[in-house]
């Protein structure tokens, strides 16, 4: 029987029809570590398993035998003990087959054996449902899902398990009693992200700010040594994939592959770009064009917010003192990093963006754009005013209907001031932009704030105001 699970409508939808189809499905879930992918699966299938397994973690053949044992013995009272992984699937076929009609669930859970068993057994039926888990990304991918061996193209469906937006992370805050606001909950957000794990150790007596100096700031504290774990889970060899971490947190609006191969001090190579997909398909980065750029000039931005965080504070933070996090608060570093993560918490939520432009029916394509003047345009004389001077746009929205949503986003506290001085920087930004792009297109001002704008003169040139409420709405 399906127990309440918080958001995932279109996952629990899309598993709920495979499973009812009338032919036998492989079905790969994968995601970064504590998701929740194996929690969906569970609660949403609970009682309806014909099979279920989950490996051990880093365990050899044998111990992983054992165990698939005791899961047949459990499920058929069939308590031989499999001397390969031929023989276990095997000795799994023929339990299967003493039952009778109807569909069969197979749920295995971070298991990398399963080739003979798909290929020469379970895809010329038409009643098995083998739904596969993992959170070793680099196998999942390679193994199952961009297989190139027996399992290449066998893969029914694939789904990818998000952290939660802020509209699922306010489900399940109010499903556990918490009493927090929004605000409150775009910090969380900021700083470990829509992770169901870490909300699940987050005290609904404790404030946000008082769980995350708790849970990062004090000695023994929960997520102190997350960082490491999350990335060795999901990757083999992951000294290159935290390499690139470390050197896209440095960069608040990206690299390009070559910036990033000189600043991580990586290989041009296959391996690189496999690391990079790996990265993005787990959502710790993301990749885009800049407005005007060719593919070649494709920029690597850091988005993961737990891993933002634990390199802006944790890393260098070896001294645990009483309430660090919550002494932080307010400081320049502190004022500094709030700015760079509720831009990632936007970029997380584009759809919800697109949704509040009304702009959801057309053609789009989010990214940013930034311009450095040349020495010779510095030193030209003749050189016009706006060319000299640099400039960048956080995001920009590049529509079908003519128009460019040039967009904001300011984290603040209140409602968000445009000053005199901020506002001549956005139009010569804009001037500039105009300028460096030979764009014809026309310009819509958007900012991004939790409170709003503050109501000046200013304020009122403004196209659209987005809050903190429009990103807590459904997305696309």
């Amino acid at each position: 029987m399906e127990k309440a699970i918080i958001g995932r409508e279109k996952e629990k939808r899309d598993l709920k029809k495979y499973i009812s189809s009338e032919q036998s499905e492989f079905i790969a879930i994968y995601g970064r570590r504590r998701v929740g992918k194996t929690f969906l699966v569970k609660e949403l299938l609970d009682g309806s398993f014909t099979f279920r397994m989950t490996g051990k973690e880093n365990a050899r053949l044998g111990d992983q035998l054992l165990n698939f044992s005791y899961a047949l013995d459990d499920f058929f009272h069939d308590d031989d003990i499999p001397k390969n992984w031929t023989e276990a699937f095997r000795q799994l076929s023929k339990d299967i087959e003493k039952l009778g009609e109807g569909t069969k669930i197979i749920f295995i859970d971070e298991l990398p054996a399963l080739e003979h068993f798909w290929n020469d057994w379970a895809y010329y039926r038409n009643d098995i449902k083998l739904i596969v888990c993992g959170s070793a990304t680099s196998w999942m991918l390679k193994k199952l899902i961009n297989a190139r061996g027996g399992l290449h193209n066998r893969v029914t469906h694939k789904m990818l398990i998000s952290p939660f937006c802020l509209e699922e992370m306010e489900q399940y805050f109010h499903s556990k009693g918490f009493n927090y606001e929004r605000p409150e909950m775009i910090d969380c957000y900021m700083a470990v992200g829509g992770v169901a794990y870490y909300l699940s150790l987050f005290d609904r007596d404790k404030s946000v700010a008082e769980n995350i100096n708790s849970l990062c700031f004090t000695r023994g504290g929960e997520l102190t040594d997350e960082f490491n774990k999350l990335y060795n889970s999901l990757f083999k060899k992951a000294e290159n994939h935290i390499a690139v971490i470390n050197a896209l947190s440095s960069a608040r609006k990206g690299m390009t592959r070559l910036e990033l191969i000189s600043k991580a001090k990586l290989s041009n190579n296959g391996n690189l770009t496999t690391l990079l997909e790996e990265l993005e398909t787990c959502e710790f980065i993301r990749s885009y064009r800049p407005f005007g750029k060719e593919k070649k000039d494709k920029m690597f931005q850091l988005t993961d917010q737990f891993s933002l965080f634990y390199l802006h504070f944790m890393k260098t933070e070896c001294d645990y003192g009483k309430n660090y996090w919550l002494q932080k608060i307010g400081e320049p570093d502190y004022i500094a990093w709030s700015g760079y993560a509720f831009e990632t918490v936007c970029l997380h939520h584009i759809d919800q963006i697109i949704n509040a432009l009304g702009i959801n029916g057309s053609y789009y394509s989010p990214c940013s754009w930034s311009y450095r003047p040349s020495e010779a345009v510095k030193n030209d004389p003749e050189a016009d005013e706006d060319l000299k001077t640099g400039g960048q746009i956080d995001l920009l929205i590049d529509r079908k209907d003519k128009t460019i949503s040039i967009c904001e986003m300011k984290y603040s506290e209140g409602e968000y001031e445009i000053t005199k001085a901020y506002a001549n920087r956005v139009e010569q930004r804009l001037r500039t932009f105009r300028k460096v792009t030979n764009t014809k297109k026309s310009f819509s001002k958007v900012y991004v704030t939790p409170f709003g704008l503050y109501n000046n003169m200013y304020a009122r040139k403004v196209n659209k105001q987005i809050t903190a409420d429009d990103l807590f709405k459904k997305g696309l």
